[in-house]
């Protein structure tokens, strides 16, 4: 198995959540979301856990502390600029990574690390994990053809 990285999204404001906290740390079973998401990752083992702040950073990193390693997104401009913002923390490191949001508090490691293997078994660039739901609204798409 190779060396496991995490990137963990959590700098958005979570604005349909009609909360002033911010949505990563709403709590689930007494911790933050986004604290979930980063025991997961540690209970794996990961090398590094960066976690990309920006709304609310001050608070994210209060509750997560020094554990993991920050990176900044100034300004919120898409999923693609908060994963380059993590990139200059992971650019020399060999292994796989994780691309995570903070907000998935029942992404278990038992899932994670099955995705793991399949990814290595199958000597694949990149691997995404998705569900099909009655209805995802509200949710982003993965558009599948007649093959799956």
């Amino acid at each position: 198995m190779s060396k496991i990285h995490a990137v963990v999204l959590a700098a958005g404001q979570g604005t349909r959540m009609k909360s002033k906290l911010y949505k990563v740390l709403h709590p689930v079973c007494g911790k933050p979301m986004v604290q979930h998401v980063v025991d997961t990752m540690a209970s794996m083992q990961v090398q590094d856990i960066v976690v990309v702040v920006g709304h609310g950073a001050d608070a994210v990193r209060a509750k997560l502390g020094d554990d993991v390693t920050y990176a900044l997104q100034e300004k919120q401009l898409g999923t693609a600029h908060a994963v380059s913002q993590a990139a200059p923390f992971l650019q020399d490191k060999e292994g796989t990574t994780f691309l995570l949001y903070g907000d998935v508090p029942l992404l278990s490691a038992t899932t994670l690390s099955a995705l793991l293997t399949y990814h290595e078994e199958q000597q694949a660039a990149a691997t995404v994990l998705t569900a099909v739901l009655p209805d995802a609204t509200g949710y982003g798409r993965i558009v599948r053809n007649e093959a799956g």
